[in-house]
């Protein structure tokens, strides 16, 4: 493990967990990479805005809050107030100094506060003002995310932060623009500003959501209770009010006749990031990791490596976390190493590492959740009772309580073990929604 820093971004370490033993003629090498970010400053809680930081200014920062205005939060009238609320709780949030904006979201999108084409600087008076103009936060009108987006990215580049972030809330599909149209938006808005994106109740698209929430390197969550949405915006300003460095990047460098097969985040949540790869050089490439605070996540690394006979020995590839500077030349936040050796012991060869076959089953367990809730709308309830019974199954033998909680709403579990269940006859629409936004979510390995 290697750790390098410097004092202006927190202390970043790698740590890399594989078997490297390969049987002769074995091409794959599968490691888990953690990465641990310190010394951002945010464990143990937020201050207060204006209270005292121990000397630490607020992070070079600006986050912009996206709320939907449009015809049905009005049904009922209490989801329109509560929005209000809990955008209110957010704006409370925001530190001192951190620039932000409030949008309200329709068919078109409009700059509710500061509403002079910029972000407005948070203190005393512009959070006592922010609330104020959502006072007069209505709704009518359709649901048009794509513009909301490009215009939380004009706001957000108006200024110099170089933390950009921004908080969605919508209460249904968006079906005043075209597909195309989101995804265009989302194109654009990709490695400029991330995203946590929040359904309230049941009539909003899963799928939408979280694919606005992967693509912009954010978390995504249901709301099924409008009540609950001021404790949630609390805990999303004050996490997003913790992040202290952006735009970090995963490098990846491999030797000649090596490649990349596939990353993974796979902790806190899954999420496939083997197509994002940027060139970075001869046999190099970068992939995003978004804003980081005081954490840590692991990713699932797999590299091909050439054929090589027993004994010998090779590094498959160099990891680093690199920081973009002005001048061109990244910063390299912290190293690790993949290797790889060959042997005839087929003890070794054949030893699965406990980390990479726990997150191994983990994406499964994702995976078989999302197939088997497909299966189950389209009516094949064969397919979905495999589905979700190998879904029990891994979140039983894997400890991830939280889902089988989840699973165990959706399907009656006759036999945890072997993954035994039966469908239930109704389920609620909250609870189905509930499982598949949450079904990326993973527990890391015990120690």
């Amino acid at each position: 493990m290697a750790i390098l820093s410097k004092s202006n971004v927190p202390q970043f370490s790698v740590d890399v967990y594989q078997n490297e033993y390969l049987p002769e003629g074995g091409r794959e090498v599968n490691a888990i990479v953690t990465v641990t970010s310190t010394g951002g400053g945010t464990t143990g809680g937020h201050p207060l805005p204006g209270a005292a930081t121990g000397g630490r200014s607020a992070p070079d920062a600006g986050v912009v809050i996206m709320v939907d205005c449009s015809g049905s939060m009005e049904y009922p009238p209490t989801k329109m107030r509560n929005a209000r609320d809990a955008t209110a709780v957010a704006i409370d949030a925001i530190r001192d100094g951190v620039a932000f904006a409030v949008i309200a979201g329709t068919h078109v999108a409009r700059e509710v506060y500061p509403a002079n084409g910029a972000l407005a600087v948070a203190g005393p008076e512009t959070r006592a003002q922010a609330k104020q103009a959502l006072r007069r936060l209505t709704a009518g009108g359709g649901t048009a995310i794509g513009t909301w987006l490009r215009l939380a990215d004009k706001l957000l580049s108006s200024g110099d932060a170089a933390i950009r972030h921004g908080i969605l809330l919508t209460d249904g599909r968006n079906e005043h623009e075209k597909p195309e149209e989101l995804r265009s938006a989302l194109d654009i808005c990709a490695g400029r500003f991330t995203c946590d994106a929040r359904g309230v109740g049941t009539d909003w698209e899963v799928k939408e959501l979280t694919g606005i929430a992967s693509a912009l390197l954010g978390s995504v969550d249901i709301v099924a209770d409008p009540a609950g949405l001021a404790a949630d915006f609390q805990a999303m300003m004050e996490k997003a009010m913790g992040k202290e460095v952006a735009d970090v990047s995963l490098r990846l460098w491999t030797p000649q006749g090596s490649e990349i097969a596939f990353v993974k985040q796979v902790a806190p949540v899954v999420e496939d990031l083997t197509g994002r790869r940027t060139e970075a050089g001869p046999r190099a490439g970068d992939y995003p990791t978004g804003s980081w605070g005081d954490e840590s996540r692991d990713y699932h690394v797999c590299v091909r490596v050439p054929n090589a006979g027993v004994g010998q020995e090779m590094l498959a590839a160099r990891l680093s976390l690199v920081l973009p500077q002005p001048d061109g030349t990244p910063q390299v936040l912290a190293q690790g190493l993949v290797r790889a050796l060959w042997t005839d012991d087929m003890a070794a060869s054949t030893r699965i590492n406990p980390q990479v076959a726990h997150y191994t089953g983990q994406a499964e367990l994702a995976q078989v959740i999302q197939q088997g809730l497909e299966a189950r709308k389209s009516g094949d309830m064969d397919g979905a009772t495999a589905k979700l019974g190998r879904a029990v199954q891994l979140a039983s033998a894997s400890g991830n309580e939280d889902t089988a909680k989840l699973l165990a709403k959706v399907v009656d579990v006759v036999d945890a073990a072997s993954g035994t269940v039966r469908l239930k006859a109704r389920v609620a629409d909250a609870d189905e929604m509930t499982l598949e936004t949450r079904s990326t979510k993973t527990v890391r390995v015990k120690k």
